[in-house]
């Protein structure tokens, strides 16, 4: 591995599920730092992480998934990584994936890699499948790139990209607003399949305000160069 990578891990009350998440990197044997940015937690998920040998930077509140992004962006930038790469902490993501993640980045054709979860979709609720399709051809219109699964949180992305990027929004709405500013300065973007493990683990995204997020995202954007 050439490039310089941190894995962030994004969570809030995943004492169960970070530790694994951490080790799971860890056993890939690639000499990875690991952040994990606990979101304003009530459980021992800083303690676990910890436990487990990540970094971790604790907000004393809840302030969303996009917010805990850009804190480790911010570290990223600040410890002078050359890319990094985003992975829930509930285990829904396979750490596996990792290396084909850093060999897609390697070959020079991209700038940031989503991992899609559309070419095996059979244990995906159909609602999901309806959702991240709808979503991902907005977001590729505005992106000016096709992306197939713009909802996936499994991403490496190059800290060129992230560089001067001014992220207005602070919940699940900045995994796209993300690929829209990344698209919009002329960075490619490509995709690799994944597959998604779904857990016992109980989502945070409440259906009518996210999509109202989502909504407001996309107004905002057809207003940005």
């Amino acid at each position: 591995m050439t490039i310089r990578t941190l894995v962030i891990v994004p969570c809030k009350n995943l004492e169960h599920h970070v530790g694994n998440v951490v080790r799971a990197i860890g056993a890939l044997g690639l000499g990875l730092d690991v952040l994990v940015v606990d979101d304003g937690s009530s459980d021992g998920t800083t303690q676990a992480g910890r436990e487990a040998g990540a970094e971790v930077v604790a907000h004393s509140e809840n302030m969303g998934k996009g917010a805990a992004l850009k804190t480790g962006f911010d570290y990223a930038l600040e410890h002078d990584y050359e890319a990094v790469i985003t992975i829930d902490g509930d285990e829904q993501h396979d750490a596996a994936t990792i290396p084909s993640f850093i060999e897609a980045l390697e070959s020079g054709r991209w700038d940031v890699v989503v991992g899609s979860r559309m070419s095996e979709v059979k244990d995906m609720p159909g609602i999901r499948i309806w959702t991240n399709q709808t979503t991902s051809r907005v977001i590729s219109k505005l992106a000016r790139q096709g992306i197939p699964d713009s909802q996936s949180g499994y991403r490496i992305i190059r800290t060129t990209v992230l560089k001067g990027m001014e992220l207005i929004t602070k919940r699940y709405d900045t995994e796209s607003e993300i690929l829209i500013r990344a698209g919009r300065r002329g960075f490619r973007i490509g995709s690799i399949p994944i597959e998604s493990i779904y857990t016992d683990g109980i989502s945070h995204i409440n259906p009518v305000i996210d999509t109202l997020r989502f909504l407001r995202l996309v107004w905002r954007s057809l207003f940005w160069r």
